[in-house]
């Protein structure tokens, strides 16, 4: 018999209820035996504190040059800048020393000279003078030694008197003596004995007279003219003469330097003109007054100089040790890198590859070698050799 539908409604709301309680049983719907969550790892954070490595590959390794940290004697100096010029010492201003006019002048500037060598000759009114009185002198002390002869001969023979002799004796003896010190006076002018011997037997004035190089050296100035009066003393000097196997090294040091300066102490000097020579020589005397603008007393030193390449006037590095040398942990100057702020880095390895940068302190630098006052010990592995290469490499910015 047919089921009305309000029955069948009733049926199918009692089957819909039923349905819903059985999928909430069965958990439909809900995730199967659910997992707690995973527990977040932080990211790794890099050490701030921690140096800078650069990482080399094979084929870069042929940049640098690597080497363990030694030590190194560097020497406590002093250095300044001077110039050369002449030793004063040894460097005669050649005067004649009696008036007169200069004849001829034999030397010129630059020439090397002898000493006792004729540089120039002056006819000088002294000379003349005293070639003249020997010459009267040697005619007088010919006449009364032939008067001396004569009146001894007679006397022999009762021809003159006793007092005649005896006054032809005097007379003698007064002229030979008048003409000894004539022919020293002519002597003092600096006549040889031939010459003088000439002028007494030719009755002939010599008027030149010869001045000579006092010293050996070169000519380093010259103001003579044929023509040119000349007097004792009177500047200019004809010539000057100086010895250039030594010449003086100016140099005007610091104030606070001056107590580290000593006569005696061994310089050395370098000039450009001959790059990596060194010129040996020792501090002479100090200066006495410290200059009150700049305030630096001049130091005067001896520079040897045998093969005469020194020259007034060139420029001169000083550089003199004011203390015994010292040893020192040392690294090469082309291993050091120096930052703006004028802090000083080295990279420093323990297998050849990764490179380690570390700040060091610099002290001293001699000979391409840096003193290294902190930072580094001596067995070290450091790079000695590219370190700006390093620091590029760091410092580069990525490539595209």
């Amino acid at each position: 018999m047919p089921l009305s539908r309000k029955a069948t409604a009733v049926i199918a709301a009692v089957a819909g209820i039923v349905f819903a309680t059985v999928l909430l049983k069965s958990g439909f719907g809900q995730p199967a035996n659910p997992s707690p969550p995973p527990a977040s790892v932080p990211a790794p954070v890099p050490a701030s504190n921690a140096p800078p490595t650069v990482p080399l590959e094979p084929s870069q390794l042929d940049a640098i040059k690597i080497g363990a940290v030694g030590t190194y004697t560097f020497p406590i100096e002093r250095t300044a800048v001077g110039s050369i010029d002449y030793d004063e010492d040894l460097s005669v201003q050649v005067f004649s020393v009696y008036q007169g006019k200069i004849i001829n002048a034999y030397a010129n500037l630059g020439d090397d000279v002898k000493k006792g060598q004729p540089l120039y000759t002056i006819e000088s009114p002294d000379l003349m003078n005293a070639e003249s009185a020997l010459i009267a002198a040697v005619s007088a002390n010919i006449l009364f030694s032939n008067e001396l002869v004569r009146a001894t001969d007679l006397y022999g023979t009762n021809g003159v008197a006793k007092r005649e002799l005896e006054q032809a004796t005097s007379d003698a003896n007064t002229a030979e003596g008048a003409y000894k010190a004539a022919h020293d006076a002519v002597r003092v002018f600096g006549k040889t004995e031939d010459e003088i011997n000439q002028i007494e037997t030719s009755r002939k004035i010599d008027p030149a007279l010869v001045v000579p190089s006092p010293v050996s050296g070169r000519i380093t100035a010259r103001c003579a003219q044929p023509g040119l009066l000349v007097q004792p003393g009177n500047l200019p000097a004809p010539y000057t003469v100086s010895d250039l196997s030594t010449v003086w090294l100016l140099v005007n040091v610091t104030e606070s330097d001056v107590p580290m300066f000593h006569v005696g102490q061994p310089v050395a000097a370098k000039v450009m003109a001959f790059p990596g020579r060194v010129f040996d020589g020792k501090i002479l005397r100090l200066g006495t007054t410290v200059d009150p603008t700049v305030h630096r007393l001049t130091v005067i030193c001896n520079i040897a100089d045998p093969k005469g390449e020194l020259h007034p006037g060139m420029i001169a590095n000083f550089t003199i040790a004011v203390e015994d040398p010292i040893v020192s942990v040392a690294i090469p100057t082309t291993g050091v890198d120096r930052n703006s702020d004028g802090t000083y880095e080295v990279w420093v390895t323990t297998d050849r590859h990764i490179f380690t940068q570390r700040q060091v302190k610099i002290g001293l630098e001699s000979d391409g070698q840096y003193q290294v006052l902190d930072g580094l010990k001596t067995g070290e592995l450091v790079v000695t050799s590219g370190a700006v290469f390093l620091s590029n490499i760091l410092y580069a910015p990525p490539s595209d």
